[in-house]
């Protein structure tokens, strides 16, 4: 290990001087793919916009460390600036401050007693299908494994276990057109639509508690369509529901107690397509280099509520976790910002654990 202590403020403000909106991640990239390989240490590959590099020194644990590099578009917040201990600026939580801890642990850790996989990857902020670490499952799924990964999203140095999944799906409830002069010859579709938004609005969600995390499902429209003409009774109306599910659920079973919940409300003609399907990740909080991380550090434990890549990697077979400096409700809004002390505390963490290895009780 070097003894230099690293400004991880003045690091992340450098990256968050690079733009790197989603599918603009190449300058920063080649940045990120330079610095690494000046490190005789790691062995590194680059695949698209993707930079993984690694330590190969045989140790019995592999930690993946992965990070986003990619921004949503700027809000009058592209250009970094410091005022004291903050950092503000377009990327500085969402996750900058993250790349920036995981750069200087590459640069620090030249023997560390677990080997290490920093995985940088593109495209996180955009469609599923344009994922930075599915291509590289896709062309190297050999770079993406290990016993545990870590995933640099922001939460403010604690530990966000798991993650719930999601189902969106599209259901069209069919009518009959008729003119609203004589409205009682058709069948007006947006009302049987009141129908079913009525059973969402009164739709208990479950809150289940795994290994203490505690989760709290969601089922929801959030779009709705229909309408034909100010003097025509609507034939067709279309509702977008989302469901957040816990991950007790696999996605088949989360499908499955959507349509228990549905099919009294369709007759034949509707239609129920499934637009996007995400699984939920289990709590990685029993694998033994997280439960250190916990109890060495102290470290406050709560279910991902939200959708992360931990669980491409829980699905892959590698349990995962979110640790990561940075406040999530900060992200993606103008007012983005980091602030010195969480970047401290999430370094410090993974140095130690980088330089001590995880507890062999």
């Amino acid at each position: 290990m070097t003894a230099a202590h690293p400004d991880l403020l003045e690091r992340t403000a450098a990256l968050v001087a690079v733009p790197s909106e989603s599918l603009h991640e190449q300058v920063l990239v080649d940045q990120i793919e330079a610095e690494l390989r000046s490190y005789d240490h790691l062995v590194v590959d680059r695949v698209g916009d993707n930079v993984v590099a690694r330590t190969q020194l045989g140790r019995p644990i592999r930690v993946v460390l992965g990070g986003h590099t990619d921004t949503v578009p700027a809000n009058g917040n592209e250009l970094p600036r410091i005022d004291g201990d903050v950092l503000w600026g377009l990327g500085s939580t969402d996750m900058k401050g993250g790349l920036a801890v995981m750069l200087e642990l590459a640069r620090r850790h030249i023997a560390p007693m677990l080997d290490v996989s920093y995985v940088f990857y593109a495209r996180e902020e955009i469609a599923a299908t344009e994922s930075g670490l599915l291509e590289l499952e896709a062309e190297r799924p050999d770079l993406l494994t290990g016993d545990v990964a870590i995933l640099g999203e922001p939460t403010d140095g604690a530990v966000e276990a798991g993650c719930q999944g999601v189902i969106r799906l599209a259901v069209t409830l069919i009518g009959a057109r008729a003119h609203t002069a004589r409205a009682w010859m058709g069948r007006n579709a947006i009302h049987r639509l009141g129908h079913l938004l009525a059973v969402l609005d009164a739709y208990e969600p479950r809150q289940p508690v795994i290994l203490g995390c505690r989760f709290h499902e969601a089922l929801l429209a959030t779009h709705v369509e229909g309408g034909v003409a100010g003097n025509v009774v609507p034939d067709r109306a279309t509702v977008t529901i989302s469901h957040r599910f816990a991950p007790d659920r696999t996605l088949d079973e989360a499908e499955a107690h959507l349509m228990e919940v549905l099919e009294p409300l369709l007759e034949p003609g509707d239609s129920v397509v499934v637009t996007d399907r995400s699984p939920a990740a289990f709590p990685a909080l029993d694998h033994p280099v997280v439960a250190t991380l916990v109890r060495r550090y102290d470290l406050e434990v709560s279910a991902k509520l939200g959708w992360t890549d931990v669980a491409r990697f829980s699905a892959w077979g590698v349990p995962a976790i979110n640790l990561g400096p940075g406040v999530a409700s900060l992200a993606h809004t103008a007012e983005e910002r980091v602030e010195r002390a969480s970047l401290e505390r999430t370094f410090a963490v993974l140095d130690d654990l980088l330089a001590t290895g995880p507890s062999t009780t």
